[in-house]
């Protein structure tokens, strides 16, 4: 697999935004060149710096940053939570609750998954609302406020809501792919305010035209009313 100019969202003098793939990992694999080294392969760029990830099995908006300058101001965005990020999923089984804000600190587990307790310490925090599709399948539009690994993936598993297609925390679940989807970025750099949104395409559950029709209405994630 190989970068296409169609995973280039948006070019800007210091930073690039770009569309992952699913099913991809983000470094180097041991058979399968990582997509952030596709990008580098593919762009006429000296210099592109990561700034953060995601984990395979999600698509969706990534920034990349054109110098080192760019790449700290990021990372100082990053870990002062000046970024909002906003995520879709979607699961097959019913959650605890349809709205709200999932929070405890978060612990590992076995082979390589984490678990959520109940504990307040170092919290991972997501607010979520959800929306009913089809089949008895729910979409969930996250906003997570901390940045801890395979958060959202957690959260939902903690309100019974595992992530269709996620092998780590619903592996008897059969998908086209983990429907994990990196769907909006909204921030300020330089003083110059940036928002992006991403509708995702890829996998046969985003795809359906009930889904597609709820996510067009979700694409100013930022003016909802957050529980």
């Amino acid at each position: 697999m190989t970068l296409k100019t169609t995973n280039i969202i948006d070019e800007q003098d210091d930073f690039l935004i770009v569309n992952k793939p699913a099913d991809i990992g983000f470094h180097d694999e041991e058979n399968q060149q990582g997509f952030f080294n596709q990008i580098k392969a593919s762009l006429p760029i000296n210099e592109l710096y990561p700034v953060h990830r995601l984990d395979k099995m999600t698509s969706g908006l990534l920034i990349v940053a054109k110098n080192k300058s760019t790449a700290i101001q990021f990372q100082q965005l990053f870990e002062n939570r000046n970024i909002e990020k906003y995520y879709l999923a979607i699961s097959d089984k019913k959650p605890a609750k349809k709205q709200g804000l999932i929070k405890g600190d978060m612990e590992k587990s076995r082979r390589g998954m984490w678990k959520l307790l109940r504990s307040q310490k170092n919290p991972a925090i997501s607010q979520f609302f959800s929306y009913s599709l089809v089949q008895g399948k729910r979409l969930f539009l996250v906003k997570p406020h901390s940045g801890k690994t395979h958060q959202i993936r957690v959260a939902l598993n903690s309100l019974g809501s595992p992530i269709i297609g996620d092998p780590s925390y619903y592996s008897t679940s059969i998908a086209d792919r983990g429907y994990l989807h990196a769907f909006a970025l909204r921030f300020v750099l330089n003083q110059q305010e940036y928002h992006y949104i991403n509708i995702p395409e890829q996998g046969i559950e985003y795809s359906l035209e009930s889904t597609q029709k709820i996510i067009k209405e979700l694409t100013t994630p930022w003016l909802l009313n957050w529980p």
